[in-house]
């Protein structure tokens, strides 16, 4: 009975195998052109930089800017920071100081807490071998960016140590929300 299924399954894999090649031997060409088409008339609403730390230790005087530019002032948006860090990074959080800077407008800075982790269970966010990335919110939730133009944003760390070790990597992302 146990041959026999073996038997079964080894002739199933092996026209799976088969179909399988003949199918994207056929129509490989056609699926290329759809994926092409498709992603090039798709567009990306979404705005994301990320500024590497040198030698992973984040200095005071390191505070990276963002710029990008909003025509479309009718849709909402969410506005994420995007952080990497080590698995030796020593804290659960960091602490922020974020500047916006609106087109005609002064900066206005807010401090942020970035909760990372906690004791109980690890770090938040993906993680691939010792690197470890998180994206949060800085706004309650969708907001509206009313005017055209030039948004600016700056991003410091504002934690006791100096420089924090261990941080790979920030950065802003801003999505269009649909």
């Amino acid at each position: 009975m146990v041959e026999s299924f073996e038997f079964l399954l080894l002739i199933f894999n092996f026209l799976f195998y088969k179909m399988t090649r003949l199918f994207f031997s056929q129509y490989s060409a056609a699926i290329i052109f759809l994926s092409v088409l498709f992603v090039s008339c798709t567009k990306l609403d979404v705005y994301e930089k990320n500024t590497t730390i040198p030698q992973y230790k984040w200095q005071y005087s390191l505070k990276p800017t963002f710029e990008f530019t909003i025509e479309d002032t009718t849709s909402l948006y969410m506005i994420y920071v995007a952080l990497r860090h080590t698995d030796a990074y020593k804290y659960n959080n960091i602490w922020l100081n974020i500047g916006t800077q609106f087109p005609g407008d002064t900066t206005r800075y807010q401090r942020f807490e970035l909760a990372l982790g906690n004791d109980v269970s690890g770090w938040e966010g993906a993680g691939m071998d010792d690197i470890w990335e998180i994206r949060k919110p800085i706004t309650r939730g969708p907001v509206k960016l009313s005017r055209k133009g030039l948004y600016k944003f700056s991003v410091a760390q504002i934690m006791r140590e100096n420089p924090l070790e261990h941080v790979v990597s920030v950065g802003v992302r801003v999505e269009k929300v649909k």
